[in-house]
């Protein structure tokens, strides 16, 4: 096992259109993808098409939407743990003007506990605080390892706490700053407080607010995407997550500023693009994003 990641699997439709209709509207979508979804589940398809394949542990029902993503798992040579659900989460994604409006139906009721799994030659681990419990097991077990511990902290969920406490690169959302009524350096300063070698803040088109290795803040703008070009917004955190990951894995000596250029220009790509699978970059599309968009101005700012 390279690396492990845990999370709930959804399958992700994604659609075109100008309108959601309401009542009995109908309305025509110009286009639409069908791809797997959930946090840290298309953060290791990520890391996958980056070339460093984790074991994914995640939610898997006996159904043909639970077949389907078994079918994507195997395509990208995933080892898959499945986690037992009655039926699969599914998610409508409707993009518009670098916003994206999405609904979801989830089946978190899992029938079995969590599986023990062979860790050894584990590298890294990243949660998204779904399977709370396994969130938890693995994270300390791989802290006491000595495993790199990683969390996409898009929400609250019920082991928010407790797991920043097992976590070395936490990168949350503004929404989870908004729930836990702090500002962006509150978070910051909460995050250095739970022992978080390196934290931050995504702040969409802002970009992102963090500290190094060091504990300095600085502050990782955005690459300026011509707006013309954004398509679809979702799914670029999951993205950027599983980038950082897959550059720790390929070159773990490097400053964590350089896995997250790395990952910048990986979520520069996907929002280039419409749904999840279309917007996995390989190593080539995110040299091609640096090269395009990355300039001294748009480099780290203290």
């Amino acid at each position: 096992m390279k690396a492990l990641f845990i999370g709930q699997s959804y399958i992700d439709v994604t659609m075109d259109a100008d309108v959601i209709p309401q009542g009995d509207d109908k309305a025509v979508a110009r286009d639409y993808a069908i791809s797997f979804g959930g946090n840290a589940v298309t953060a290791a398809f990520a890391c996958a098409k980056l070339g460093q394949v984790p074991d994914l542990l995640a939610s898997v029902a006996n159904d043909w939407l639970g077949h389907m993503f078994i079918d994507m798992a195997q395509q990208y040579r995933i080892p898959l743990h499945a986690r037992k659900v009655i039926r699969s989460s599914l998610s409508f994604i409707l993009p518009k003007d670098g916003k994206r409006a999405i609904l979801r139906a989830r089946d978190d009721d899992y029938l079995h506990p969590y599986p023990n799994l062979n860790i050894a030659g584990c590298q890294a681990l990243h949660v998204d605080g779904h399977q709370h419990e396994a969130a938890l097991h693995y994270a300390e077990t791989c802290r006491k390892r000595g495993i790199l511990t990683s969390l996409d902290g898009g929400s609250l969920r019920p082991s928010t706490y407790e797991l920043t406490g097992y976590i070395d690169v936490a990168i949350v959302a503004e929404r989870l700053c908004q729930q836990m009524n702090f500002g962006t350096m509150q978070m910051l300063d909460f995050l250095k407080s739970r022992g978080c070698k390196i934290g931050g803040v995504t702040e969409g088109e802002r970009g992102m607010l963090w500290y190094d290795e060091s504990g300095k803040v600085q502050r990782l703008p955005a690459l300026p995407v011509e707006q013309n070009f954004v398509i679809d917004t979702s799914g670029a955190g999951d993205v950027f997550h599983g980038a950082y990951v897959a550059s720790y894995l390929a070159r773990p000596d490097d400053p964590w500023v350089e896995h997250f250029l790395y990952a910048r220009a990986a979520s520069a790509w996907k929002i280039q693009h419409m749904g999840n699978e279309a917007g996995l970059p390989t190593s080539e599309n995110i040299a091609q994003m640096r090269a395009r968009y990355e300039t001294p101005e748009n480099m780290p700012q203290e």
